[in-house]
């Protein structure tokens, strides 16, 4: 099946009890055997079945399904956070004395994790410009166990080349971890370019309308099993069936979103170059972008979220970021409707001003994510705060 019917029938089965059509939401914490023998056996994993919503839920199965299907995986996880994807991944593959090899550019909580968490269990982290395949090789350390990159980089938009880091991750046995959030599995594939983890925020695009909270992990159904038992069963960050259920019928309607998302943000960055008030502008689409061709090559498209720099710097945005009307000033992306805020004072504030400066993420950076709205309303609300600066 094409992409556009996966995301609609992957995963789905009718449900013949009472022929429903969409499936229902099992808001349930617990599920009933019909004796005790079927109670051991599920729980030795003799007998496939559901036993506490913690572990699995039908709601939970179809999404997970459905992200495999559409990430080209064996078996996902889904969790109640990015962050939960994130650290479950993490705390499944790296133990007491391991390294691991990170972008400079991160999610500000990804980057806390690393910096703050993860060295209380004796787990270091060296972050480097994953753009540089010299700087990753030069970081790998005979106890390096991943390498872990966001393409492109939150917020500055920086592409890694995945199918280079994989051939580096596989040279020294390590794990590429992949947060492909950006870009979603409707415009790159990190496992078929040979990442061996993919996580999701899928609080973004998969939900797409702003109202979820959660996570998504697709690799191997081997790795998946590894981590599901002990880690996820014991971590406890599952997703809830409702939240599933609604991402499932997000996911449906995945593909024609981002397609209006990618056309938006070009018209939007076209104006964003021409504008007098904005010294540079970060999107991957634009041939001047330092890894345009890389992202040309391994996406299908350049998605939606853009930074830019303004000239006067971060009070110019604090005017620009306050005078919005209908663009919505707040954290997080991937929403039907457009949102704009500032990294350094906002989704990037538990990094230290010297790590931010060191990744580019400066004080005059705005990210924004362009939604689906008519794009020459995003433009005129652009353009009204602009002038006023």
């Amino acid at each position: 099946m094409n992409f556009q019917t996966k995301a609609i029938h992957a995963g789905h089965k009718h449900d013949k009890s009472v022929g429903a059509h969409a499936t229902p939401i099992y808001q349930t914490s617990t599920f009933v055997f019909d004796n005790c023998e079927q109670g051991a056996r599920r729980f030795e994993g003799i007998e496939e079945g559901y036993i506490y919503s913690r572990l699995g839920n039908p709601n939970m199965t179809e999404l997970e399904e459905k992200m495999t299907a559409l990430e080209n995986g064996g078996a996902a996880i889904s969790t109640g956070s990015g962050m939960a994807a994130i650290s479950t991944v993490l705390l499944s593959q790296l133990k007491a004395g391991n390294h691991m090899v990170a972008g400079k550019a991160l999610y500000g909580c990804t980057n806390s994790l690393m910096t703050h968490v993860l060295p209380r269990f004796n787990i270091e982290t060296t972050f480097v410009d994953t753009t540089d395949l010299g700087a990753i090789e030069q970081a790998i350390n005979n106890n390096t166990k991943v390498i872990y990159i966001e393409t492109p980089a939150n917020p500055t938009m920086q592409v890694t080349d995945i199918k280079a880091v994989s051939k580096i991750a596989r040279k020294y046995g390590a794990v590429l971890v992949a947060d492909n959030t950006f870009m979603t599995p409707y415009l790159q594939k990190p496992l078929d370019l040979g990442a061996d983890i993919v996580v999701h925020s899928a609080t973004k695009y998969i939900c797409g309308h702003g109202d979820v909270v959660a996570g998504i992990i697709v690799s191997s159904k081997e790795t998946i099993m590894d981590m599901k038992f002990p880690y996820f069963k014991d971590f406890g960050g599952n997703t809830s069936p409702f939240d599933a259920w609604l991402l499932v019928r997000g996911l449906k309607t995945l593909p024609a979103r981002v397609d209006i998302h990618c056309k938006n943000a070009k018209v939007v960055v076209d104006y964003l170059l021409n504008h007098p008030a904005i010294s540079d502008v970060y999107y991957p689409g634009l041939k001047e972008h330092p890894q345009h061709d890389i992202a040309k090559k391994q996406a299908t498209d350049f998605g939606a979220m853009i930074a830019f720099e303004l000239k006067g710097g971060i009070e110019a945005g604090k005017t620009l970021m306050n005078n919005v009307k209908m663009i919505a000033l707040a954290v997080s992306l991937g929403c039907v409707d457009s949102l704009i805020q500032h990294p350094a004072s906002m989704t990037h504030s538990p990094v230290s001003r010297e790590d931010r400066l060191k990744a580019g993420i400066t004080d005059g950076l705005v990210r924004i994510s362009v939604g689906i709205e008519h794009v020459e309303d995003i433009i005129s609300d652009l353009g009204q705060a602009l002038a006023k600066i």
